[in-house]
């Protein structure tokens, strides 16, 4: 009876101490060592990717903002599936496709729409936006609709607009998609592409040196 009391109070104990042990291990030091890692390796990325302007965090390089004026680049459209009335730099609450068919009457409604507002939005005078010259990315949202980035097409299709809400010349303006523009990760991952945030900040420093 004393050696099973003594058994179990011993095998009880070496229970405890392992859960400890790895309680601190696992819980308290391996965390601090990948968040130090982390924080010394990659502080922007652990960070959450931020781009600051004027010394302040705007937002982050992997998610897209919207409600932007039109003296300003455009993203893609925000597909989501929620609205979000509390912080409205971000205008979703949770992210999403939007899950509708190719042939949906209401996907072609949107997409429809989207085609016009950019034709309207984008044709100033002496540059009339063609349908026809409209990327898919212009109406269309991404798989998550918080898409950093758009088409360099895309870029390209709002610099007349920009220029004569700015009071700058196209060539200032394209030359700043350019500047802009990130090529294929390792040269054949993805496509090109331009991030919005960061282009409109750029943009927001060229307008002021005028």
């Amino acid at each position: 009876m004393n050696n099973s009391v003594t058994n179990t109070a011993r095998l009880l104990g070496a229970g405890l101490r392992a859960l400890l042990v790895l309680t601190l291990v696992t819980g308290v030091i391996y965390p601090l060592v990948v968040t130090g890692i982390a924080q010394a390796l990659f502080n922007n990325k652990a960070n959450g990717s931020e781009i600051k302007a004027d010394g302040k965090v705007v937002g982050s390089s992997l998610i897209g903002q919207q409600g932007y004026s039109l003296d300003y680049f455009q993203p893609r459209p925000a597909g989501g599936l929620g609205a979000n009335s509390v912080n409205t730099q971000y205008k979703l609450i949770l992210s999403g496709a939007t899950n509708l068919s190719a042939d949906s009457k209401a996907l072609i409604k949107q997409v429809e729409d989207a085609r016009a507002k950019v034709v309207k939005d984008n044709s100033v005078p002496g540059y009339t936006v063609k349908p026809s010259d409209i990327p898919a990315d212009a109406v269309t949202s991404s798989g998550s609709g918080l898409d950093p980035a758009i088409s360099p097409e895309y870029a390209e299709l709002q610099v007349h607009r920009i220029a004569a809400k700015n009071g700058l010349s196209v060539a200032q303006v394209e030359k700043l998609v350019k500047d802009h523009t990130q090529g294929r990760t390792l040269g054949f991952i993805g496509d090109p592409q331009v991030n919005v945030l960061q282009l409109n900040i750029a943009l927001k420093d060229l307008v002021a040196k005028k």
